[in-house]
């Protein structure tokens, strides 16, 4: 299939009970979704831009080790790398997408990778993605790591969080610290993050373990994060992609939105926008009913 064309098939036809999992609990792990050659196509897209680091590159070290091992994310850069454009338009993701999603159509919102060097210490606070961005609606994100991974060096899933209708304050991945203090924001109420590390006996923690190929689809509305710091023995790799349904619109959040908002209205989007653009590209589409 061309870089630019749209594509209208389902790809591999998802079971029921996997559907059903995704949104009941608002995560799913599908297995051997993605074949060798489209985690080569990752990692090839990865050394590229490591080479080529965008304006939005981040470094992150510990704060007692500045020659440490490193912690490096990009995003947004899939427009920039053609091994990162062609596993967007031509891969699995966005037909699967749409079955878990129940689309007519899926456009990209974003693309993201992460890499953590062995010896590096990272622990993600417990968050939604939906509080992150200017986005609303019905959206999904895939994450797929490039190496085997096991439930120790993953994340953890409060199942069926994403359908409380509760809104948490963004919170810093390289301090843990809240964005702003909990409370209305542009219309609407934001809470800050329930203490899962003090009582995780009260929530449903779903976890999975990951050979390559194998993949985690999640609601951006379901909260995760890790119970504890982990510390990897050798470098890995995580590729993630944020999709939306007919239905996501540019909503305006907070201050601590306004990067991610200055790129999107340096494409020319405002308050309100669909997600469907250049910037926002369709991936897939039914031309008829589901």
């Amino acid at each position: 299939m061309p870089d630019h064309a749209v594509s209208t098939e389902r790809a591999t036809e998802l079971p029921e009970a996997a559907i059903t999992a995704f949104q009941r609990d608002g995560v799913v792990c599908l297995r051997q979704a993605f074949g060798r050659h489209w985690l080569d196509l990752l990692d090839r897209g990865i050394s590229e831009n490591l080479r080529s680091p965008s304006p939005r590159q981040e470094v992150r070290r510990a704060q007692d080790n500045q020659e440490g091992p490193r912690y490096i994310e990009d995003f947004w850069v899939w427009s920039d790398f053609p091994a990162f454009e062609s596993f967007v338009r031509q891969s699995p993701a966005a037909g699967l997408a749409a079955q878990l999603l129940g689309a007519r159509r899926i456009n990209l919102v974003m693309d993201n990778w992460f890499l953590r060097e062995a010896g590096s210490t990272s622990r993600p606070p417990w968050h939604h993605d939906i509080s992150y961005f200017d986005f609303e609606g019905s959206m999904c994100v895939l994450w797929l790591p490039l190496e085997a991974t096991s439930k120790s060096e993953g994340i953890s899933f409060v199942r069926g969080s994403h359908l409380w209708n509760r809104l948490f304050m963004r919170t810093f991945f390289a301090d843990h610290r809240p964005a702003a203090a909990p409370g209305m924001v542009n219309g609407k109420l934001y809470e800050a993050p329930p203490d899962i590390d003090a009582n995780p006996q009260d929530y449903e923690l779903l976890s999975f373990d990951c050979a390559a190929g194998d993949c985690i689809f999640f609601d951006m509305r379901c909260l995760h994060g890790a119970l504890s710091a982990h510390t990897p023995d050798q470098t890995r790799r995580r590729y993630t992609l944020r999709m939306a349904k007919e239905d996501a619109r540019i909503r305006y959040r907070g201050d601590w939105a306004k990067q991610e908002r200055a790129i999107m209205e340096a494409a020319g989007h405002r308050e309100g926008d669909a997600l469907e653009s250049a910037f926002f590209p369709t991936l897939w589409e039914n031309p008829g009913p589901l």
